[in-house]
């Protein structure tokens, strides 16, 4: 969904693989889902925050994958940037992206309830 000359995109096997990863520096964004191995994205997100707060790391956007609309909590709680709830397609991944890379947050659009005005067709 992302590849393309204007990025580099380095994959890691683990929660402290990303840790590491961050620290060693020159990354603008980290990517992660939210259920993964034996260090979650949300995990892995509060550990760079704390990090990050005492100087070990550089501050650096976090883009989460979420499974479920509830984990929206989560991904707010643990400090991300942005979000997106699955399934993912590949123009919402993008736009997600490049907001972030822009030093925006980015908030998932399809968790944002429909708006019914009253009287219209919808309303019933």
């Amino acid at each position: 969904m992302l590849e393309g000359p204007e990025l580099d995109i380095e994959e890691v096997a683990n929660g402290l693989d990303v840790i590491a990863r961050v620290e060693a520096g020159g990354v603008d964004l980290v990517i992660v889902d939210l259920q993964i191995g034996s260090m979650g994205g949300m995990a892995i997100c509060m550990e760079l925050r704390h990090r990050e707060s005492y100087g070990a790391a550089e501050p650096v956007s976090v883009l989460m994958l979420l499974d479920r609309r509830p984990d929206v909590f989560l991904a707010r709680r643990s400090g991300a940037e942005g979000f997106l709830v699955k399934p993912l397609d590949p123009q919402r991944v993008r736009s997600a992206v490049r907001a972030l890379l822009r030093g925006e947050e980015y908030e998932d659009e399809s968790l944002r309830p429909a708006t019914v005005r009253v009287g219209s067709p919808d309303a019933r």
